[in-house]
């Protein structure tokens, strides 16, 4: 005889994807619980609080898009909001759905192990107070950015100054921004130089009695053309969301840019760096997703535009040494994602800025009274580390997730990533990921394309729930078949021939140099006529009993 489990359905996670899944579960009569690691909703914006968080998508495009009502009374007050404006968003939304009712908190998913007699997951807590759970379908929108990473150095314990970690940096205990830490007139080092790196040296730069920067891969980075909303804009926005939310839909990664049907040496000189001069000047991503077709994928293209930007560079850091610094050698412009700044280049200008080049020295070790390199020491009163995460497969890496006769998704993702569409891996029944690898949402303007790929699952439930469906399972060949895919289309991409963690390369992880297809690059409307044709073709691909 069977055990019926404690709940229909559990989400892990508390984030944007989470909350939303959750609410679209629970409406349609599931009986679901959501669970949450931290002590609060908001996922990377309840933790990632350091100072000049924001972001890089227009603010009129990240967000919910299915309730009029928040869409309606929700004024952004600048195109790029800040992180503590995310943050409170998310919690009118969370009060909207009535959702916060559903989760349980300070609840860390350790392990969740398939029964196959029973047909569901018993899910365990890293918390000792918690008991198990039981849970027929499990839905993980844990986020492919929200396992924080440390640099792989020696000592960083030792330090007797203040640290800190981006991604985990003190709350304000009465708002939605970080704790009021002051930094004035004290020796600051910053090592890493991707997307929060870029924000948190701006900041740090105008309060910092003395900053150094530890860089050792350099970013293109493009401005991000910031300013403040105005009503008449918010009202324009208001009206004409549907043409805004169309927009995303049918661009590549789920921004409001499109690229220029043109190949770039099609164009005249004159014509073409005209308009990369004013793509550069932003808003957004409008240089990165927004110019040439053949940019991303033609080599000679991809080194006009990179030249392009290292000449602006070079026009904006006033010491030639340290713009050619600054300059990536590794990666063309826009293999990696790119940074957006607000003067962020203008700051290598300043006397209280130093960098240090980590190519030409190397940083041997963190000591009680700074960062160690092979030119000397370094004193600091703060070390601030901007090393990133362990991208994409990271959250799911960190669970001991086990399916079918007790194997490991861990295990199986280290011999090979296989994934249908990204949401589930062969193998593991019932087993959902949201935002996770090979999903249409991840190299993507994610709220926007993750609430498609949720409406796409949620529309799938709906029919197993009417039919009394108790296992959902992607066939082996399906989920090759779309592996393969996903492959050929990052093949053409020059991204797909860079080490990142587009591609899945980490070096402060040992064993994590090769290059694997993590992302779905082809485009969000590529990946919802995939998604659509299996819905059409009675869910084609999955084997449902």
């Amino acid at each position: 005889m069977t055990k019926e489990p404690d709940f229909d359905a559990v989400v892990i996670g508390a984030g944007i994807s989470g909350l939303y899944q959750a609410y679209r579960l629970r409406e349609m009569g599931y009986r679901v619980l959501g669970v949450e690691g931290s002590d609060d909703i908001g996922g990377v914006w309840h933790h990632n609080r350091y100072p000049g968080c924001r972001i890089d998508s227009e603010s009129e495009v990240y967000g919910y898009f299915w309730n009029d009502q928040l869409m309606q009374e929700w004024n952004w007050s600048e195109r790029f909001a800040a992180q503590p404006e995310v943050l409170r968003y998310i919690h009118r939304a969370a009060e909207i759905m009535d959702i916060r009712k559903d989760y349980i908190f300070d609840a860390k998913v350790n392990k969740a192990v398939f029964d196959e007699k029973n047909n569901f997951y018993t899910i365990g807590f890293q918390q000792p107070y918690r008991a198990p759970l039981t849970a027929r379908f499990v839905f993980s929108a844990l986020g492919p950015l929200s396992t924080p990473q440390m640099p792989n150095l020696p000592g960083i314990n030792t330090f007797k100054g203040e640290s800190y970690h981006t991604a985990n940096w003190p709350r304000d205990p009465n708002g939605f921004g970080p704790a009021k830490l002051d930094f004035s007139g004290k020796r600051v080092g910053v090592i890493g130089v991707g997307s929060t790196g870029v924000q948190t040296i701006q900041e740090m730069a105008k309060v910092a009695g003395h900053l150094t920067v530890f860089l050792r891969d350099p970013n293109w980075c493009t401005p991000l053309g910031n300013g403040r909303m105005t009503q008449e804009r918010m009202d324009y926005i208001k009206s004409n969301y549907q043409e805004f939310t169309a927009k995303c839909d049918a661009s590549l990664a789920g921004f409001p840019h499109e690229f220029i049907q043109k190949n770039l040496f099609d164009v005249p000189k004159e014509e073409r760096d005209a308009t990369l001069e004013e793509l550069y000047e932003g808003p957004g991503f409008s240089l990165w997703l927004g110019a040439y077709q053949d940019v991303l994928s033609d080599p000679d293209a991809n080194k006009y535009v990179s030249e392009f930007v290292a000449q602006k560079i070079r026009e904006r850091v006033k010491d030639p040494q340290t713009a050619e610094s600054l300059i990536p050698k590794d990666h063309g412009f826009g293999m990696k994602r790119v940074p957006l700044e607000t003067g962020y280049y203008e700051v290598y200008n300043q006397e209280n800025v130093s960098l240090v080049d980590l190519h030409a020295t190397s940083i041997t070790c963190i000591t009680p009274e700074g960062i160690e390199t092979s030119d000397g020491l370094h004193e600091l009163d703060v070390i601030i580390y901007a090393t990133g995460f362990d991208a994409v497969k990271g959250s799911w890496n960190r669970i001991d997730i086990r399916g079918v006769d007790g194997v490991a998704l861990k295990e199986e993702w280290d011999k090979g990533l296989t994934t249908y569409m990204g949401m589930q891996t062969p193998g593991f029944p019932n087993f959902f990921m949201l935002v996770g690898p090979q999903s249409g949402a991840t190299f993507c303007n994610i709220p926007r394309c993750s609430a498609m790929a949720i409406d796409w699952l949620s529309d799938m439930m709906i029919q197993a729930k009417e039919a009394g469906v108790q296992r959902i399972e992607p066939e082996l060949a399906a989920a090759e078949s779309f592996t393969l895919y996903a492959t050929k289309l990052q093949g053409k991409l020059l991204l797909g021939q860079t080490n990142s963690w587009f591609t899945g390369v980490n070096q402060n992880i040992p064993g994590r140099d090769k290059r694997e297809v993590l992302l779905f690059v082809g485009g969000n409307p590529r990946f919802q006529a995939y998604c659509n044709d299996v819905r059409e073709n009675n869910y084609k691909g999955y084997v449902m009993s």
